[in-house]
């Protein structure tokens, strides 16, 4: 009867195990940008994808990602407490690599008709792109200014407009941080690029 049992068991935990399998690490070196694209090359062809259709360059995008991630697939946001003991949900709504919030992810699967997940790498960095070239389309913001957009990535369009960051000097912290690390990623990128672009002949 035990030996019956087990059956199913078994199949059940070497079923969890694939599924385990399919999921993506984050990049062992997240410092350096050719590092994770050698990682995987498929991120490289997804971030030039990105930057072909929104124009935003794939270093301010990564760095974007970095931050609001590790590049954890299926990140989510810190748990809220009530009564600072018992825990009640997340403090929003936020997932994937991008930390896109499900308003927002909304907004972007209706305006490009794009289905997705967050949880896709390709998906998400889309998403990054999108959401960087509607801020410099209706508040001016470059998509070379990784501060500023990371700013507006936060906040919101909204928040940005009015301000909001100005009384959060720890996210102004953050932003120049990001700052600092998409051109960390631009400088590595022109190191790396000419190979990178000859290895995508071999994909």
């Amino acid at each position: 009867m035990n030996i019956i049992a087990r059956g199913p068991i078994a199949g059940l935990l070497a079923a969890l195990a694939l599924l385990t399998g399919c999921s993506t690490a984050p990049p062992k070196d997240q410092s350096n940008l050719c590092n994770i694209y050698r990682e995987y090359p498929d991120w490289y062809e997804d971030s030039l994808d990105m930057q072909n259709a929104y124009g935003t360059p794939m270093n301010v995008a990564m760095a974007i990602i970095k931050q609001e991630s590790s590049f954890v697939e299926d990140a989510l946001p810190p748990r809220a407490y009530l009564l600072w003991v018992i825990p009640w949900g997340r403090v929003s709504s936020a997932y994937g690599y991008a930390q896109a919030q499900d308003p927002v992810w909304g907004e972007y699967k209706d305006q490009t008709g794009i289905g997705g997940s967050r949880d896709d790498f390709e998906d998400a960095i889309m998403f990054v792109g999108w959401y960087t070239n509607g801020t410099q389309r209706t508040l001016g913001v470059s998509k070379w200014d990784a501060y500023n957009q990371y700013l507006a990535y936060h906040e919101g369009r909204g928040g940005y407009s009015r301000g909001t960051y100005r009384s959060k000097p720890w996210l102004m912290q953050v932003a120049r941080k990001v700052e600092q690390q998409a051109k960390n990623y631009g400088w590595q990128l022109k190191q790396c690029r000419n190979e990178l672009e000859s290895n995508r002949s071999w994909w």
